[in-house]
């Protein structure tokens, strides 16, 4: 070969080298982008992390790159490219994950049960027979809130339709129900406890009796993020299984910043919090239940349900981690 054949191909050798270390410096650098609901309780796990500064002690430089106030909004975001990983709930990114509108993986569980279905304090409006030809507000479709009620009214035979079902984002709830606008609304906490602290409202039933230890919201992470920068995942992790142990040892600190990052009492976050179950293993066969039931509502077609679950749940990163999975 001539010299200036060798010099050529040296050349391109060269740049590639460069380009890749390049790449893989600029991923290094880039901030992990991280979306969650507002004012979730669910996703105090994520607060903590935030305000303790774990990401960060785990090499993860974290963007809060959307607040959101429903789950299908957040997983629109996974969609569009906008968010790395996030905190929602496990009904809106099954139904993204299988309707191929969203590419994620589900890395941990954030929480059990937590939600419930709320009524006027001055109320006549005892069970769940009563709600027949009221208007009851949930999140949106395709949210935990709304499969929950949907379960609790075919669990006691009550037509669906029956109930006029419509959407309201949970900071609004409140004052809904206390102008008489809704009868009744469902929501994660700690609204369901705000309602009851601030007099309006009472719980009707929590979620805990429609199906005791649902899995509810999760940690997911993009796809290629996942394959890109899996050492920020493992970093992710650690930081989550970290805030999720201090929420449960140190419940009295988790009240502090759960008050600070919903900007509601202390009061009411700690009466939130005691219906709300910390964990960070999935729930692997509560997932299953979730999609059985989303397959019997028609949110989700042609989908073998332990088949789906296998391939959304990505549990080797946490199994490293924490020896569960």
């Amino acid at each position: 070969m001539k010299r200036g054949g060798i010099f050529f191909w040296s050349c391109l050798v060269c740049e590639a080298i460069f380009a890749t270390l390049v790449q893989g410096a600029t991923l290094a650098d880039e901030k992990a982008r991280m979306g969650y609901l507002q004012g979730d309780l669910h996703q105090l796990a994520a607060f903590v992390a935030l305000d303790k500064g774990f990401f960060k002690e785990e090499g993860v430089d974290v963007e809060v790159a959307g607040v959101f106030k429903a789950g299908p909004e957040l997983m629109s975001a996974f969609a569009s490219g906008d968010l790395d990983f996030g905190y929602v709930g496990e009904a809106p990114a099954t139904i993204a994950v299988a309707n191929k509108a969203a590419h994620v993986k589900i890395i941990a569980q954030a929480n059990l049960e937590g939600s419930a279905i709320v009524v006027r304090k001055d109320s006549d409006l005892k069970g769940l027979q009563d709600l027949l030809g009221k208007t009851v507000a949930v999140p949106g479709y395709g949210t935990v809130q709304e499969f929950l009620f949907r379960k609790a009214l075919v669990s006691q035979g009550i037509p669906i339709r029956s109930v006029n079902t419509i959407i309201i984002k949970p900071p609004e709830m409140i004052p809904a129900l206390s102008g008489k606008q809704i009868d009744a609304f469902v929501a994660w906490e700690p609204y369901p406890a705000k309602a009851v602290t601030s007099g309006v409202g009472e719980i009707l039933v929590p979620s805990g009796k429609i199906w005791p230890k649902h899995p509810c919201c999760v940690l997911v992470a993009d796809n290629q993020f996942i394959e890109k920068a899996p050492h920020k995942v493992k970093g992710i992790l650690r930081a989550h299984v970290r805030a999720t142990k201090l929420i449960q040892e140190a419940p009295e600190e988790a009240v502090r910043i759960g008050a600070r990052f919903t900007g509601m009492d202390p009061d009411t976050i700690k009466l939130a919090m005691s219906n709300v179950i910390y964990e960070f293993a999935p729930d692997v066969e509560g997932l299953v239940d979730y999609v059985k039931f989303l397959g019997e509502l028609g949110q989700i077609k042609g989908i073998d349900p332990h088949m789906f679950v296998k391939g959304l749940i990505r549990s080797d990163f946490l199994a490293e981690i924490s020896g569960k999975k």
